[in-house]
């Protein structure tokens, strides 16, 4: 029995060197040495910090591109899915409310053209992108309040769009807080 209790006492502060002291500081190194340093690739204008790259943010003006949905509003320290499945009836009336927003600042829109990112929010709740349908569909509305061409808008869009994950994976997206940004810049 003795034996059994050396071997348990030695193999808990193995794992406990492991798992405690090297596992921690490899993921500390791993994220010194990538974009931002571990602190998140923040983006700058005018010098100053206006959001991150891979969180999302509201935008609720009907001049600019709307992200998609968050059921944490936004708050990255509560990252989380709303957990409502597609059969919940409050889930339904959220959805049901998000689609009637997107109808009435987007009068051109039909119901069936409306993407399902657009509506629903991702599972960290904090996405920063929106699929390339989800940026075209509201080019008109921001064309409109901007009083600019469409066709520099859609431009806009096109070069602000990321393809797939190494041309193969997921679909392309458009990340909405450089692509307003880009949008200020446009004259």
């Amino acid at each position: 029995m003795k034996k059994y209790i050396i071997q348990s006492i030695r193999l808990t502060l193995v794992l406990i060197v492991l798992l405690c002291i090297i596992y921690p500081m490899g993921i500390a190194l791993a994220g010194k040495l990538s974009k931002g340093n571990g602190g998140g690739e923040k983006i700058t204008k005018n010098g100053k910090v206006v959001g991150y790259a891979l969180l999302g943010q509201s935008f609720t003006k009907p001049e600019y591109f709307w992200g998609r949905p968050s059921a944490v509003n936004y708050n990255a320290a509560g990252s989380a899915g709303s957990n409502k499945g597609p059969s919940n009836p409050d889930y339904l009336k959220e959805v049901a409310a998000r689609i009637d927003t997107l109808l009435k600042y987007n009068p051109s829109l039909k119901r069936a053209d409306i993407p399902a990112d657009m509506v629903t929010a991702s599972g960290s709740g904090l996405d920063p992108n929106i699929s390339e349908q989800g940026a075209i569909i509201q080019i008109k509305r921001i064309a409109a309040y901007r009083k600019i061409d469409e066709r520099k808008i859609a431009e806009l869009v096109v070069k602000n769009t990321n393809g797939p994950l190494l041309g193969l994976f997921g679909p392309s997206t458009v990340n909405v807080l450089q692509l307003n940004l880009a949008l200020d810049e446009l004259k």
